[in-house]
């Protein structure tokens, strides 16, 4: 609505109107943000533990590895590492929280038994396999969190934004106009009331 509408009782309903639905509007905004910062903190939750989780798993396997290389041999162990296949089963789909688009990554969780034989290898190999394979689907984990965490803060920022600039420009806009409106048409109804009474009286003072 034009804010310098000419002060009329249908452009006071337009003003009230504008004024409801600014209002309604910084509601929303206000309930999405909240959603979006306690989606925002669940993840930051879930990264640190994630985090965590790989930092000892790594440990571990690196432990192991380092095991495996004094037991078996550096180019043995590289040798076995050729055949473990290359990560082919990733895919990348998204869903929505508050319109924001948030990544989900599909993978092919590996079962079973390694891709190389027992019984020329040691139960150190056999465990840093195990634990890398692990660390490799934590971090693929972490990644979504950290994607998704870096969306939701965008939208949080943009939703700020917006629900400040309806509590802090709109919003007081349409009060100003409502009120000027308000005030415009109760002046000229006391005016009109003063000028029927005059009239009024003038006319009792002819009869």
């Amino acid at each position: 609505m034009n804010l310098k509408a000419f002060p009329t009782k249908g452009n006071l309903i337009l003003a009230k109107n504008s004024l409801e639905l600014a209002r309604q509007g910084y509601e929303l905004m206000d309930k999405k943000r909240n959603i979006l910062i306690r989606e925002l903190m669940n993840l930051i939750d879930q990264a640190k533990e994630i985090q965590s989780e790989i930092d000892k798993t790594f440990s571990t396997a690196y432990k192991a590895l380092q095991k495996a290389n004094i037991e078996m041999g550096i180019n043995e162990v590289n040798s076995f590492a050729d055949a473990v296949p290359i990560e082919d089963s990733i895919r990348i789909k998204t869903r929505s929280i508050m319109g924001t688009e948030i990544p989900l990554v599909e993978y092919d969780e590996l079962h079973g038994s390694p891709v190389y034989a027992f019984y020329n290898t040691t139960e150190s190999l056999d465990a840093a396999k195990s634990n890398f394979e692990k660390v490799k689907i934590l971090t693929l984990k972490l990644s979504i969190i950290e994607n998704s965490a870096y969306r939701l803060a965008h939208n949080i920022k943009k939703t700020q934004k917006r629900a400040n600039a309806l509590q802090n420009i709109t919003i007081p806009e349409y009060e100003i106009l409502v009120k000027n409106i308000s005030d415009f048409l109760e002046e000229k109804e006391r005016e009109e009331f003063t000028r029927l009474k005059v009239i009024k009286r003038m006319n009792e003072k002819d009869s």
